[in-house]
């Protein structure tokens, strides 16, 4: 695993607005980053990336089992009671879930170390699955790369099969979203095309524009009703929303299913060291409480709120220096306390590593890279290239 210095596409923005890519800059900051790529071998990733990913998560499916059947197990996650039922009976019933995405600390030099589980609501999937294969060929096109390089990157061709296996075709799947938040519609919106390349048919309408009939079924703008639903949106909100109150009755299909509230939790963290203690690919992580905790906090660790994105609230000791992420507002719920495990690191460069999961599949990698040791909202995406 090595970082390399390559030359930029020379079009690549114009190919961006071409292709709908809409937020490759960030308020002016970059975020599409190919000045370099980092470079993997097939057994680096085969082996520590992809085979990894598919054991953790069936443990992962292990614990969601074990948690639908305690009630204690749902308080230390803190779902709320009321909706309890809601997310255990979506396991027992077997909604499907579409997607997710581990991100892990790898350096090339010893077992990925799984950072945490984006299980419900991961973005960049648009640069993974079409802008960094794009990338490759142009580059294999231009001469910059040999005809023999490749990707782990089948995502885009995973989440057409994995639409085609929930639904069948011509079925009317609505998408939602936060319609003014500029990387959420775009993601949708490639997810839309996907899914209508499985044959569905797709709607899309903002979050806040769905509506509860007399009998408690989710309806559109135009009042038909929505079978299955795509939210973009996270189920830890969802389940603390006057909205929650209705999803029991609704008999709408969600997409990710209520049953991920569990896995997108940073508290599933310490159950799944707790059941699976001394894994190669699992960090000593204990509930900030716990005295384990208290003592892990002594040394070079990690503190995350249960609930927190892209690095906020997130505080990070690595033996001589503290970090800290934004100041969001996350923890109320509480917080847990994860052995340090540092990332690649190339200069001043922070590489943490995206394996993608569809169904039960691992499919893709990606790398998002930052400044700091805690990757945050605006941590650069860089592509990748298999190479030996």
């Amino acid at each position: 695993m090595l970082r390399k210095t390559v030359e930029e596409r020379p079009d690549w923005q114009e190919t961006a607005r071409a292709n709908g890519f809409v937020f490759h800059h960030v308020d002016g900051d970059l975020y599409w980053d190919e000045r370099a790529c980092w470079q993997f071998t097939l057994d680096e990733v085969e082996n520590q990336i992809e085979d990894p990913s598919t054991e953790l998560y069936a443990l992962c499916l292990q614990l969601v089992d074990e948690v639908c059947e305690s009630q204690e197990l749902m308080e230390r996650l803190a779902i709320p009671e009321a909706m309890r039922d809601v997310v255990a009976t979506s396991w027992r019933d077997g909604d499907p879930s579409l997607y997710g995405r581990f991100d892990f600390a790898y350096d090339g030099s010893g077992p990925a170390k799984l950072l945490e589980f984006n299980a419900d609501t991961p973005t960049s999937i648009y640069e993974t699955a079409f802008f960094q294969w794009g990338w490759l060929e142009d580059m294999i096109a231009l001469g910059r790369l040999p005809q023999e390089a490749d990707q782990f990157n089948r995502l885009h061709e995973a989440l057409i099969e994995r639409f085609g296996a929930i639904l069948e075709a011509g079925s009317l799947l609505h998408f939602s979203a936060v319609e003014d938040h500029i990387e959420d519609r775009a993601t949708v919106a490639y997810l839309e095309d996907l899914a209508g390349q499985a044959g569905m048919e797709t709607r899309f309408l903002d979050i806040s524009s769905i509506g509860v009939t007399d009998d408690g079924r989710f309806v559109d703008q135009e009042g038909y009703r929505i079978g299955a639903l795509f939210k973009l949106y996270p189920w830890e909100d969802m389940l603390r929303e006057s909205f929650a109150a209705h999803v029991a009755g609704s008999e709408t299909l969600f997409i990710e299913p209520a049953w991920k509230a569990i896995l997108s939790n940073k508290a599933m963290l310490p159950l799944l060291w707790e059941r699976n203690e001394g894994h190669p690919n699992l960090l000593p992580t204990f509930f900030e409480y716990a005295p384990e905790g208290r003592d892990l906090s002594r040394g070079p660790h990690v503190r995350k709120p249960f609930f927190s994105r892209e690095g906020a609230d997130i505080s990070l000791y690595d033996g001589e220096r503290r970090h800290r992420g934004p100041d969001e507002g996350y923890g109320a719920e509480g917080a847990i306390v994860q052995a340090f495990a540092p990332l690649a690191r190339s200069g001043e460069n922070h590489a943490v590593i995206g394996s993608w999961i569809v169904g039960d599949e691992a499919v893709a990698m990606s790398i998002r890279e930052d400044a700091s040791p805690i990757t945050r909202d605006l941590a650069r995406y860089l592509p990748h290239v298999i190479l030996g």
